[in-house]
């Protein structure tokens, strides 16, 4: 397919902007984006352009947020995708490299996230598996003291969007990429089992092995909660470049789907 037949015209740094403002963008507010580049079209600059034009939206006064998540940083015993022998496992163990949030790379957050990552500015938070990044005047304060035992719960950035009246940004990707669902997971045990994890990282200046508390982080859910929640509670759907997407209010969406699991496990 031809770029002509596949996009009708090139996006750009400003018409991405006009997109997002037409979604109900706005400068000042606190937005954690999950995104998939390819679903904007032909954008001229690349993930480069996408975030100048979130950056230009929110201003210096609001903060894009992006999971920098990685997932190899992990326990070899329960890798699957591929498995690796048993007698490899303690050399991981003992030499998998330490998670730098200078230096390691997300895996599987998409080109846009990645880019966020090592923005001039960017803070990350220091955890080994479920790290975010933030960019603008409330990064130091929502990637601070991200706990250790259960990523994703209210001692991580998600509960301090979620408290600060945050957003989410679905940008050509649907409610199964939606990680602010985790934190309600965390609130209903009953949904997800208690697991023991491992991770490389560094103490006090030395790598370490740690091992740490979480819970099975599934995703199964995730498209009924957001189809249910669409259907009931006010959000904003657009499109921005050849995307859909969709803004919706973070701490909305993490209420209605505490109470979604709650009648559903418990």
């Amino acid at each position: 397919m031809s770029i002509e037949a596949e996009t009708q015209e090139p996006r750009t740094r400003a018409s991405l902007a006009t997109d997002l403002r037409a979604l109900g963008l706005e400068p000042g507010m606190i937005v954690i984006l999950h995104s998939s580049l390819s679903s904007l079209g032909w954008v001229c600059g690349g993930a480069v352009a996408v975030v100048q034009a979130l950056l230009d939206v929110l201003t210096p006064a609001g903060t894009l947020v992006v999971p920098t998540q990685t997932t190899v940083n992990s326990d070899p015993e329960y890798w699957t995708n591929p498995p690796v022998p048993e007698s490899w496992w303690p050399i991981i163990r003992a030499n998998l490299p330490a998670f730098d949030p200078r230096l390691t790379p997300s895996e599987h957050m998409g080109v846009i996230a990645e880019l966020v990552r090592t923005w001039p500015g960017s803070v990350r938070s220091d955890h080994p598996a479920v790290s975010f990044a933030a960019v603008g005047r409330d990064a130091e304060w929502l990637m601070a003291e991200h706990a250790l035992d259960f990523g994703l719960s209210e001692t991580s950035p998600l509960r301090r969007i979620a408290d600060c009246g945050g957003y989410i940004l679905l940008l050509g990707v649907g409610h199964d990429s939606n990680t602010s669902l985790h934190l309600a997971q965390y609130r209903v045990p009953a949904c997800a089992a208690l697991l023991q994890r491992g991770a490389a990282r560094f103490e006090n200046g030395q790598r370490v092995w740690r091992e740490y508390q979480d819970i099975d982080l599934t995703t199964e859910d995730f498209p009924e909660i957001g189809a249910a929640f669409e259907a009931l509670h006010p959000f904003r759907i657009g499109q921005v470049g050849s995307a859909t997407a969709k803004l919706l209010s973070q701490p909305a969406m993490v209420a209605f789907a505490e109470a979604w699991l709650r009648r559903k496990y418990e």
